[in-house]
């Protein structure tokens, strides 16, 4: 049933025509490498500070989320560098992204470095003033583990005669296995064991796809897929790694002042029942979920010649990191979860986003304790 409701709405945004073109995602992409800067230094990055209470419980949150500059040179007409530093909650420190880029032409492009898992639609393009809602989504956050990134290389280009934009890399693993220790987990699958780029571990080398069709005005269609193998600092070790097998489908699509988004992920494990009976864990041999989101611009009611925009949004996700257990593990219900948030997000200026909504969320247990959620933030990008 999920996935025949995902299908109806890809059907939906193929069949219908739009007025907005959905080049601009590619564009973006070009612009954030400084090709298009007539400086070789670029700088910009993004900022997300947020307010989460939870219903009638616990005293709010207030939390600068997330902080990234972003850093491009462009050492010459094909040889640029990106980087994206991260502070989280003010006192952690990551690197996003770190990869240099060799363009042959905008059909051939190789990269290597630390660079985004092409999944889903909110891992690559995860800046607060792109996404609905304060916080990510739950199947971004849980199933597809954003912000995923790894170290490798690969290709990637823009096939325009065939509005195609397509990558394709070999990357680093997830780590399942540290210092004795199981890293991957149920409620949460395999978030854990992101290695991020510090000193990470790799035996099994992981190939990833994804193919953007973008020929239908306004609307723009994803296809991924992630195949290989988790990694271990002991690989001798049975049952000390995990095969992963992951597809996913995104759409969006845009008419005047509408907004259409939707996405499934598929995740398959293979080898968790040997790697729970090593690691005393109780990850889960199948993880899946989808959403469907709709967003409409009331701005132009309010005042036709405005440069702000005030979306009011609505997303229905349900998602599920025990889909299925192998061996003697029992499905845990708390796993399987639904989320349904309304808000709005008004854009006082390009970049600059001040959002609001509220959740409610339950899962699979009879008298689910899941507390429902208000949040409230600002996001910038530049």
């Amino acid at each position: 049933m999920k996935f025949k409701l995902l299908v109806a709405f890809v059907l939906f945004a193929t069949v219908t025509y739009a007025q907005q073109d959905s080049k601009q995602d590619s564009l973006r992409v070009v612009n954030r490498l400084g090709y298009n800067n007539p400086s070789k230094l670029t700088i910009g990055g993004y900022a997300q500070i947020d307010y989460n209470e939870p219903d009638g419980s616990a005293p709010g949150k207030l939390d600068v989320h997330r902080l990234v500059m972003l850093f491009g040179y462009k050492f010459s007409d094909k040889v640029s560098f990106l980087t994206e530093i991260e502070f989280e909650h003010v006192k952690e420190v990551y690197v996003e992204q770190a990869f240099v880029n060799y363009s042959f032409n905008t059909a051939f492009n190789i990269r290597g470095g630390l660079m985004l898992i092409p999944m889903g639609y909110v891992n690559e393009y995860h800046e607060p003033p792109v996404f609905y809602g304060v916080e990510r989504p739950g199947l971004d956050t849980y199933v597809v583990p954003t912000t995923w990134r790894e170290l490798g290389i690969g290709a990637t280009g823009n096939l325009q005669n065939l509005s195609l934009r397509y990558q394709a890399y070999i990357f680093n693993g997830f780590i399942s296995y540290k210092d004795g220790e199981g890293t991957l987990r149920g409620v949460d699958g395999l978030r854990k064991g992101r290695q991020k780029g510090a000193e990470s571990v790799i035996h099994n080398p992981n190939l990833s796809v994804k193919f953007d069709y973008y020929g239908i005005l306004g609307l723009k269609v994803g296809l991924a897929g992630y195949f290989g193998e988790t990694q271990s600092d002991d690989p001798s070790v049975e049952g000390s790694t995990v095969g992963v097998s992951m597809v996913g489908l995104n759409a969006s699509y845009r008419f005047k002042n509408i907004d259409f988004r939707g996405q499934y992920i598929y995740s398959s494990l293979s080898g968790t029942e040997d790697y729970n009976n090593l690691t005393g864990k109780d990850l889960g041999s199948k993880m899946d979920g989808y959403y469907v989101e709709a967003a409409y611009d009331f701005m132009p009611l309010i005042s036709q010649n405005s440069t702000k925009q005030l979306y009011l949004f609505s997303r229905y996700e349900t998602y599920n990191t025990h889909a299925a257990t192998a061996g003697d593990l029992e499905k845990n219900n708390a796993y399987d979860r639904q989320d349904i948030t309304f808000g709005f997000d008004f854009k006082i200026a390009p970049g600059v986003v001040v959002k609001a909504d509220y959740q409610w969320r339950t899962d699979a247990v009879e008298d689910s304790n899941r507390l429902n959620m208000f949040n409230a933030g600002v996001g910038v990008m530049f």
